[in-house]
């Protein structure tokens, strides 16, 4: 499968804003869906910052939503949400509360992630992070190019295990991905911002957990004298993690299928990070479904769409740490293992 990225789903769009240096290492990650797309969400991690996911619980009201946040800065960064909510309703968009124009309410859930100790420890997003990344989304739609990864937006501030975290992203296409028994058509992506306490690269061999993945993105055993040298570092920061991230597909789900999806992409994550889900982890993932596909027909295509949002999301959560760079001191992968890194593998961010 190719690692391709979750705006390979038609309609939705991926902006970052953050601020790294003079004491700052932090930022923000939108996700600005479709009008119509439909909203789920399953937090999982012990310590989660969250905002608006009770309205995604199946049986409550609203059923679309506008933009979903990932942000860094700890339960302070939940105020990025704000910004993104004011440039969302500028524009028009949100549940319609009034018959004028300006009279919607934007339905943005969010999620935040500790990262708090890589910078002045106040130095946090604030609505102004929302509404930038929220306007670098919709200026992406100009570009050919996939989001950034590594070190941007929400992953600024970002570590995983012993290395520096990052935001990573990946798609498949339902029939062309590995073990897929269901040709439905569809597209699956997801956006990760990676901050897990836990490792996401085995230090016995200086690899992602899963064989599957490090080959898909061409990485190579790396020289054994590096893999040595990384194991014995000390993890950097706090256990105060948290890995966030979204899932999507062009599907037309329901809520509760949308919910679904969410719960399955937490699988990829506890097949990424070793441990995953601890107390002192936040982790959330949220899924839309912009409809612009047809419905799957029956639950045997909705379990598909369910596996490949598990691998997806696996996939985007090692990107995340192979793309990431240095920040604050703390080593990035490709410092602590140079010689994985073959022609092919992956360099964007």
């Amino acid at each position: 499968m190719s690692a391709g990225s979750i705006t390979d789903v038609a309609g939705v769009l991926v902006g970052h804003h953050h601020r790294i240096g003079d004491g700052w290492a932090t930022g923000v990650t939108a996700v600005l869906a479709p009008p119509g797309t439909v909203g789920g969400v399953d937090v999982r991690g012990g310590g989660p910052g969250t905002r608006e996911t009770d309205l995604l619980d199946p049986s409550n009201l609203v059923e679309h939503v506008d933009a979903v946040l990932l942000c860094g800065g700890s339960a302070y960064g939940l105020a990025a949400a704000d910004g993104a909510m004011r440039w969302l309703a500028e524009r028009g968009r949100g549940f319609r509360v009034g018959a004028a124009a300006h009279e919607v309410v934007p339905i943005v859930p969010a999620a935040v992630l500790f990262d708090l100790p890589m910078g002045s420890w106040l130095n946090v997003p604030d609505a102004s992070f929302g509404s930038a990344a929220s306007a670098a989304s919709a200026a992406s739609a100009a570009s050919a190019q996939p989001p950034a990864e590594g070190s941007v937006g929400a992953g600024a501030g970002a570590t995983a295990g012993r290395l520096k975290g990052g935001v990573g992203t990946a798609s498949t296409v339902l029939g062309t991905m590995l073990g897929t028994v269901l040709d439905t058509g569809h597209t699956v992506g997801a956006v990760v911002a990676a901050n897990p306490a836990g490792e996401v690269i085995d230090p016995a061999t200086g690899l992602p957990w899963l064989p599957w993945v490090a080959a898909d993105l061409g990485l190579v055993p790396p020289d054994p004298a590096q893999v040595r040298a990384a194991a014995a570092a000390a993890p950097p920061g706090s256990s105060l993690n948290t890995t966030i991230g979204v899932v999507a597909t062009d599907a037309a789900l329901t809520k509760a299928q949308c919910r679904r999806l969410a719960m399955v992409a937490h699988d990829g994550l506890a097949r990424a990070v070793r441990p995953a889900h601890s107390l002192f982890d936040g982790d959330t993932v949220f899924a839309l479904a912009t409809g612009t596909a047809a419905a799957p027909d029956g639950p045997v295509a909705v379990n598909a769409l369910c596996a490949a949002a598990a691998d997806v999301f696996a996939t985007a959560v090692v990107r995340g740490v192979l793309a990431a760079t240095s920040v604050a001191g703390v080593p990035a992968y490709r410092d602590r293992y140079p010689s994985a890194f073959s022609p092919r593998s992956i360099q964007r961010g």
